[in-house]
């Protein structure tokens, strides 16, 4: 008796490893998993007044960054980086947008996106969203982004997160560029998601 529990004991672990041998085959067999859980549905404004919705990431590359436009260095430093980048890419860079997402929309009215948008070292095909707090709220949480009022009365300022996320055609995050990258490597990372 001894004898016959030790064979079915073998005879189960042998069949549990067969078992989960071909579900471990079957699992490599499958897509690679999904990239991270970065973007999702959002409902803002932009710069025109204009309703915006996660549908205008479709169709193009976006470079989505979450910032504020009284930003003394973060913001600008990323959309002339941006910008400098955008002349690396040559033909490749009409297939990529820039989505300025701002983190305080007490102040960033779309009228003030707009004018602060205009700027020469703007690439005029940036685009700039706002809207409630609720809603900037929303977008962000999607974004795994973190922002918080720092100080008060009119001259708060802003502390906030500074990655740019790369968001493919689909709207589907493809990859983070760190802050502060010089525009030759952001460029390269752009180059190396649309190849």
């Amino acid at each position: 008796m001894p004898r016959q529990r030790l064979v079915l004991i073998v005879v189960c672990l042998l069949g549990l490893l067969v078992v989960g041998g071909l579900a471990w085959r079957a699992n490599s067999l499958r897509e690679p998993p999904a990239a991270a859980a970065v973007g999702g549905p959002f409902q803002l404004v932009d710069q025109n007044g204009a309703p915006a919705t996660e549908k205008v990431l479709k169709g193009k590359w976006s470079a989505v960054f979450f910032g504020f436009t009284y930003c003394p260095d973060v913001c600008p430093g990323t959309l002339q980086g941006l910008a400098a980048a955008t002349e690396l890419l040559g033909p490749q860079a009409k297939d990529l947008q820039i989505v300025f997402v701002s983190i305080d929309p007490e102040r960033d009215t779309p009228a003030q996106m707009k004018a602060y948008l205009s700027a020469d070292y703007v690439p005029k095909s940036t685009i700039g969203l706002t809207g409630t707090q609720g809603q900037v709220d929303a977008a962000a949480k999607a974004y795994k982004v973190y922002y918080a009022k720092v100080g008060t009365g009119p001259g708060y300022t802003m502390d906030h997160s500074t990655a740019i996320y790369l968001m493919d055609p689909k709207g589907r995050f493809r990859t983070v560029i760190p802050y502060n990258q010089p525009p030759a490597d952001i460029a390269a990372r752009i180059k190396a998601a649309m190849d």
